[in-house]
């Protein structure tokens, strides 16, 4: 029996590392989900995994409730003091 490979897309996603105590914690807010590692690579490698493993897993329903589809990144200033 001939196995048939199925085409996977590629979707560009937003992702967030910052510092936290001696590691970093990555985010992505599309789809709510966070990941961690020692340094910005591991971070950004491990949530890409848990990226792929909830889009691999997570029922339509559930993708329609969670992955949002306009998410701004953007710098804002505020009075501090």
């Amino acid at each position: 029996m001939k196995k048939i490979k199925t085409m996977k897309h590629l979707k560009q996603l937003t992702c967030i590392i910052e510092r936290e105590n001696n590691g970093f914690v990555s985010l992505c807010p599309q789809v709510d989900i966070a990941s961690q590692g020692d340094s910005v690579e591991e971070a950004r490698k491990n949530l890409v995994e848990a990226i792929e493993l909830f889009f691999e897993m997570a029922s339509p329903q559930e993708l329609l409730a969670r992955v949002y589809s306009e998410i701004y990144v953007t710098q804002i200033e505020v009075a501090i003091g």
